[in-house]
């Protein structure tokens, strides 16, 4: 047993440790968030591609808490050793133990999901102990993807297309002082945008679908959700029109491909969910996006809707507890609350006005600066940051 008290070190955004205590009752809190629905018998067998972080942790945790799924999260993290575990790494522990207090039968494979022998090993798993799946999301954001039929490693790109970008963006400094500065993204030149479609846009997901059906594991009616984003117009130079946002285009094409097939081989269907703001560790990474989703908080306070929310949303639908909604381009919109006219309006005025002195009146600064620390398990409150903690903390067995 490995124990010591952790201390929040981070650069930037990014935090070295994890706190294994603090991202236990992150997800314990996030269970509870969920409204329990009544099962009756056994759960619809899901997979969650990307299940340890993000809007992919709460598809997971609401899947098991509102809708009873049983199956296999999917996710990449790191062991702990001379520093602790990453926060992916408790987050799926604790997940494991909850489903397993709850009696749902929930596996959690640690490995590169874009590589065949994941495929693999998921189908292996779900042909001995599930049978069919009948639902699988996917919320994978990666730096980089290894194509198994080339071994071509493509690299994604954070870059605007056709001229540079230029924007206001939120940092803090070593005393944790909030500074708005501009920064200045170069255009995408090269293979950037080819590049970044096949880590980010749909490939993967496709290879996912042809390798479960090719191994007879699609249930009838079987359907497949991949999670996105649009965001406001205040960062589409960025995001939506940039880079990541031809490679989301990919992804929205590829559920269209998907749809038409999975109609006619089970009756099933694909599908984009396009999801709301979040402070989330892809987000933060991106130029802009921290000052955007602190102003969006001080608009719109708690209607601010958190992810959780946002995947039980999308949990009822997938599952037939409320009417499945589509936009006219079929994808189902956990945005809508964000990108109202006057939510907009109100931010822009903001984002307008915010300078390194303004800042901390036009935003929720404490709300977003907690928010970026209990991504690590630090500042979520009912914990002892002074108390020694067990680091050491394995992964989820797979038995029953």
């Amino acid at each position: 047993m490995s124990e010591r008290v952790i201390a929040p070190l981070n650069r930037g955004f990014l935090f070295l440790d994890s706190h294994p205590a603090g991202c236990r009752k992150v997800v314990a809190d996030m269970w509870q968030a969920v409204p329990a629905r009544k099962s009756h018998g056994d759960g619809p067998v899901a997979l969650v591609i990307g299940s340890s972080a993000g809007y992919g942790l709460a598809a997971t945790i609401a899947g098991l808490a509102r809708a009873g799924i049983r199956g296999i999260g999917v996710c990449f993290e790191k062991a702990p050793g001379r520093r602790t575990g990453t926060a992916g790494w408790y987050r799926t522990a604790a997940t494991a133990d909850l489903a397993r207090e709850h009696g749902r039968d929930m596996v959690f494979l640690n490995g590169d999901a874009f590589s065949d022998a994941m495929k693999e090993e998921v189908a292996d798993l779900l042909k001995q102990r599930y049978g069919r799946l009948d639902h699988l999301i996917y919320s994978v954001a990666a730096p980089r993807r290894t194509d198994p039929d080339t071994g071509v490693t493509y690299s994604s790109a954070l870059k605007p297309i056709g001229e540079p970008y230029r924007t206001k963006t939120l940092t803090f400094d070593a005393s944790g002082t909030p500074q708005v500065t501009e920064v200045e993204t170069a255009p995408a030149a090269g293979d950037d945008i080819e590049q970044t479609t096949a880590v980010m846009g749909g490939t993967d997901w496709e290879r996912w679908i042809d390798y479960l059906a090719g191994r007879d594991l699609l249930a009838d009616g079987f359907t497949t959700a991949a999670l996105s984003y649009i965001g406001s117009p205040l960062t589409a130079g960025i995001y939506r029109q940039g880079t990541i946002g031809a490679a989301k285009a990919h992804l929205e094409a590829t559920a269209r491909t998907l749809n038409e097939r999975l109609e006619k081989l089970v009756g099933g269907r694909a599908l984009t969910s396009v999801n709301g703001a979040a402070v989330t560790q892809s987000s933060t990474a991106i130029p802009g996006i921290a000052l955007y989703v602190g102003l969006l908080r001080s608009v719109l306070g708690p209607g601010l809707v958190p992810p959780i929310d946002q995947l039980t949303d999308l949990w009822d639908q997938l599952t037939g507890t409320r009417p499945l909604t589509l936009d006219d381009d079929g994808r189902v919109r956990l945005d809508t609350w964000e990108l109202t006219p006057p939510v907009q309006e109100a931010v822009a005025d903001r984002w307008d006005s915010a300078t390194t002195s303004t800042i901390g009146d036009l935003a929720d600064l404490d709300w977003f600066h907690a928010e970026i620390q209990r991504l690590y398990g630090f500042a979520v409150p009912g914990i002892d940051y002074t108390a020694a903690v067990d680091t050491d903390i394995p992964w989820p067995d797979q038995a029953a």
